[in-house]
C-alpha cells in the first residue's frame, strides 16, 4: 500500500514542496520503509524456524519451542539476524530449556529457598517500564544452600519477571542489594551461571544491573566477575540505595527495603 501511494504521488523533491505535501511524501516514505522492514524480518524469521526443522526436528514446538516465532525474532535481534547464528544459539537454548526442566520449575520446586527473601520479582515496574528483579546477596550462602536449587529459582524468577514484560519493553532491572554482604555470602559459581543464563539462553533481556552499596570485600568478586561480563560489564551501575530510591522508582513503587 505504501509502494503504491508513493508512486501516485509523482511529485517533486520534497525540498521543492508545499510543507503539508512533503510531510504526506516523507510519511509515505517511512511507511514504506517500515514494510520493506517488516517484510525482511519475517523472512528471516521463516528461514531459521524452517532451519531449526530440518536440522533439529528432536527439538520440542510451542512456547519456547523451535517454532515459537517471537523467541525467534529475539535471538535473531540478539545474532544481528544471522541465520546461521541464531539457528545455532537457539538450538542450543531450546535444548538446555528442556534438559533444566524450566516449563516445570514451580514455588514447589524451590520450597527451600522460595520463602527466604533472598531474591524476588517486585510487585511494580521501574519508571522506565521495565520488570524488576531483586536480589539480596547477605541472604545468600552458598555453603548451606543447594546450588541446583539456587539455579532453579533464578531461572524461575527470571521467568516470571519476563512474563510482566509489558508491550513495547524489552528488557528488565537487575537490582543487587548488597548491603549486609559478608565473605560467607560470596559465590563466584553462581554468578558465572548468572552470566551463562543470560548471555546463552536469554540475550539481551538485562537492560541494566545495579550493585547497590557494595563494601570493599566485594571488590575482589568484582574483579573475578567483570572479565566474564565481556560486553555485558557496561550494563552494571554501582550506587547507593537512595539512587535506587531517587533515580528508579515513584515514592508509591520503591520497594520496601529501599524506602527511606
Amino acid at each position: 500500500m505504501a509502494l503504491r501511494l508513493c508512486h501516485s504521488l509523482r511529485l517533486p523533491p520534497p525540498s521543492s514542496t508545499p510543507s503539508s505535501l512533503r510531510s504526506r511524501i516523507l510519511r509515505c516514505s517511512a511507511e514504506y520503509q517500515s514494510l520493506r522492514q517488516s517484510l525482511d524480518t519475517r523472512k528471516f524469521v521463516l528461514e531459521v524456524k524452517e532451519k531449526l526443522e530440518r536440522e533439529h526436528s528432536e527439538l520440542p514446538i510451542g512456547k519456547n519451542g523451535r517454532d515459537d516465532e517471537d523467541m525467534i525474532l529475539w535471538f535473531l535481534k540478539d545474532r544481528k539476524f544471522s541465520v546461521e547464528d541464531a539457528v545455532t544459539k537457539l538450538s542450543i537454548a531450546i535444548k538446555w530449556r528442556q534438559d533444566f526442566g524450566v516449563s516445570e520449575l514451580s514455588e514447589e520446586s524451590v520450597s527451600n529457598l522460595y520463602g527466604t527473601g533472598k531474591a524476588y520479582v517486585h510487585d511494580f515496574l521501574d519508571v522506565h517500564g521495565r520488570p524488576v528483579l531483586l536480589v539480596v546477596a547477605s541472604k545468600h550462602f552458598p555453603g548451606k544452600q543447594d546450588p541446583v536449587e539456587n539455579e532453579k529459582l533464578c531461572v524461575l524468577l527470571l521467568e516470571r519477571a519476563l512474563s510482566k514484560l509489558p508491550s513495547g519493553t524489552e528488557d528488565i532491572l537487575g537490582i543487587f542489594d548488597l548491603r549486609g554482604f559478608r565473605t560467607e555470602n560470596g559465590d563466584v559459581l553462581f554468578l558465572k551461571f548468572l552470566i551463562d543464563v543470560f548471555y546463552y539462553y536469554y540475550p539481551k533481556r538485562l537492560g541494566e544491573v545495579l550493585f547497590v552499596d557494595a563494601p570493599f570485600m566485594f571488590q575482589p568478586i568484582w574483579q573475578l566477575v567483570k572479565p566474564l561480563l565481556k560486553s555485558y560489564a557496561s550494563l552494571v551501575r554501582f550506587c547507593d540505595a537512595g539512587t535506587v530510591r531517587k533515580e528508579y522508582f515513584t515514592e508509591e513503587t520503591v520497594p520496601a527495603d529501599f524506602r527511606g
